[in-house]
């Protein structure tokens, strides 16, 4: 492994360990931007095309430490390619790619060549829309604010139906049975708002996510409060607010949720890679309660995947 990429996976992890210590989850703060390009969104490249994984976190966490409303993002050299420039002195922001290459090497028993893919992991910078003079009108457009009323949102609702999870709704706990393959849901009006209803069951589907019969997901979790356990809440929370994103959902903290900080710090500091590869799990999970929609589509490879 590179030293550049080695630096990756520490610059990364440094500036998620940054945000948790001051209490923040960078995953939530940036989602009350109101933008033409989507009210709440994840964020997006100059295409349009949203970024995916770890990218969605890093990227969240720099909007969130500058103030960017905009979830436009673009390269120096796509900046200039649409005559715009990006202003002197602005900070670009890190992504990162991710992908494998195709070597030939000689097998040392056979003498055969064999084909043996290669991971590599690189960095490249971008800027946010608000950091560059110049661009197409659509890049800096407001949306016009759209009310939801406070009652179930059909939209959603919908959504969460095409999954055909075992959703139950009763009692005050939220949680997803392993041993009954089925989720549990205090009643809708047990919520202060729609938005925490929906981010609390995405939540508990990201964790359905992970039986064997659907992405066989397992951390070796042996009780409440290990490393294994950490991870996967930290997958759930990750995959939560990749759910909420698309669906133009804004859950605030829930404040049961602080506790499971200390948590993530130590997994975090323990294992500089632990951020990329719960990102790129949560990604799969959401991917698959997307793609359980009749248009739904898993998503496509990327970068961070």
């Amino acid at each position: 492994m590179s030293e550049e990429r080695k630096d990756i996976y520490q610059r990364v992890t440094d500036s998620i360990i940054a945000e948790l210590e001051k209490g923040v989850r960078p995953w939530l703060k940036p989602w009350n931007a109101d933008h033409a390009a989507g009210r709440i969104t994840r964020p997006l490249r100059a295409n349009g095309i949203p970024y995916r994984g770890i990218n969605v976190l890093m990227l969240w966490a720099a909007a969130t430490e500058r103030g960017y409303t905009a979830p436009l993002w673009l390269t120096y050299k796509q900046a200039q390619e649409l005559g715009a420039q990006v202003r002197k002195g602005e900070k670009g922001s890190l992504v990162v790619y991710a992908n494998t290459i195709k070597r030939t090497e000689q097998d040392e028993a056979t003498g055969a060549d064999m084909e043996r893919e290669i991971p590599f992991m690189k960095g490249y910078t971008v800027f946010n829309a608000e950091q560059v003079d110049g661009l197409p009108a659509h890049f800096y457009a407001v949306q016009e604010p759209a009310l939801e009323p406070e009652a179930r949102i059909s939209r959603v609702e919908t959504f969460f139906a095409f999954v055909g999870a075992d959703i139950r709704e009763g009692g005050n706990q939220a949680f997803y049975s392993m041993a009954e393959d089925r989720v549990q849901m205090p009643p809708f009006v047990a919520f202060k708002e729609p938005e925490a209803y929906y981010a609390t069951l995405a939540h508990e589907l990201c964790h359905w996510t992970k039986h064997p019969k659907r992405l066989d997901r397992d951390f070796g979790r042996k009780r409440w409060g290990d490393e294994g356990y950490a991870m996967e809440e930290l997958v759930a929370e990750l995959g939560a607010a990749f759910v909420c994103a698309d669906l133009s959902l804004t859950p605030q903290p829930r404040a049961e949720h602080a506790s499971y900080i200390a948590s993530w710090l130590k997994a975090l500091k323990d294992d500089k890679r632990a951020i990329f590869v719960a990102a790129a799990h949560a990604q799969r999970a959401a991917d698959y309660l997307a793609g359980r929609q009749p248009a739904g589509d898993a998503g496509q490879q990327d970068e961070a995947a």
